[in-house]
């Protein structure tokens, strides 16, 4: 399931208080739609690594109470378990703690309580973890609490990932690359089990890194350390043909005449660096200037400016593009 609608299904999960376990390969962004579903409904976000844990931290200590005959024992429960209000308690990296923990998060999970605890009526229950193929520490999950969730496989999608990285300041070179190469998203062999590798996560790293103002030497030792050897070369360069495209101002001022890249990595990288540019007052420019390059490169400058702003869709331009093109958008 792609990020929008694991989004989607999570709001759903959360109000019907049914707890779910995202699956996915490191990197990809889990805990990001997690934080942003409890944004969404606007409630608190409590992060628990039950891989840091031993059952009794879960469980809570026992404490003795009364006297005499009357001497008994109850547990305190710990504090990071909520006790009142709204919120997702999410349970990361759940299947990379020992399965003794795991079993004493069941009760928790399907009951809602555990010992004498009991979560507030306002908390709902997520949970996520790695696969075993993708060389993470994963110890195997008990049928028994995997019967206590709804099981999602997390898919990384760069169309998503575009429109998130627009909404979380990564920059036109990085999101041109990924548009250019968009199998890079995500690549992990399993089989080399590299040091480096790109993913959602790691792209990030690396728009840091070329936005810090290095020397090109310490900017592409960085940037392979952090994607690995063929994806940093890869990129490094994409970025350095990048820069030396025409400007958004100048192709706003003379759309007609500005020049037009010849490379699909550039096409791409123009196309990227245009899209969320796009509104009311200046798609008919853009559209001008989009319209001299290929078809293929016109739907990728228009599915993501449409995603990043709806209301060109409705405009005059936005409408007539839709029209003629609607044989190719099928």
């Amino acid at each position: 399931m792609k990020p929008t609608q694991l989004k989607q299904a999570l709001i759903h999960l959360t109000d019907k208080k049914r707890p779910a376990f995202i699956w996915g390969p490191p990197g990809v962004g889990k805990s990001d739609i997690v934080r942003e579903v409890a944004e969404h409904r606007k409630v608190e976000l409590r992060d628990v690594r039950l891989s840091l844990m031993d059952p009794t931290d879960l469980k809570g200590l026992p404490v003795i109470s009364g006297a005499g005959a009357k001497k008994q024992v109850s547990w305190a429960a710990p504090d990071f378990l909520p006790t009142k209000g709204k919120g997702i308690l999410f349970l990361d990296e759940l299947v990379s703690a020992p399965q003794s923990v795991q079993a004493a998060s069941y009760q928790l999970i399907l009951n809602r309580k555990i010992g004498d605890y009991e979560l507030p009526e306002g908390w709902s229950v997520l949970a996520a973890g790695n696969r075993a193929g993708d060389r993470a520490v994963v110890h195997a999950m008990p049928s028994a609490l995997a019967n206590r969730f709804v099981h999602i496989d997390f898919d990384v999608d760069p169309d998503d990932w575009s429109i998130w990285a627009v909404q979380n300041g990564v920059s036109d070179l990085t999101r041109g690359f990924i548009r250019f190469r968009p199998d890079l998203l995500h690549k992990f062999d399993a089989a080399t089990n590299p040091r480096a590798f790109p993913t959602p996560r790691s792209w990030v790293f690396c728009d840091d890194v070329i936005q810090s103002g290095l020397s090109a030497d310490t900017e592409l030792e960085l940037i392979r350390g952090t994607v690995g050897e063929g994806a940093a070369i890869e990129y490094v360069a994409h970025i350095r043909m990048a820069k030396d495209l025409p400007s958004v101002d100048e192709i706003l001022m003379n759309p007609d005449s500005a020049p037009v890249p010849t490379s699909p990595a550039s096409k791409y990288a123009i196309c990227t660096a245009l899209d969320k540019k796009a509104n009311k007052g200046t798609i008919g420019r853009l559209l001008s200037y989009v319209g001299r390059l290929d078809a293929e490169y016109q739907v990728v400058f228009m599915r993501a400016a449409g995603a990043i702003n709806r209301e060109i869709l409705q405009t005059k331009e936005g409408v007539k593009w839709l029209t003629d093109n609607q044989e190719i958008l099928i």
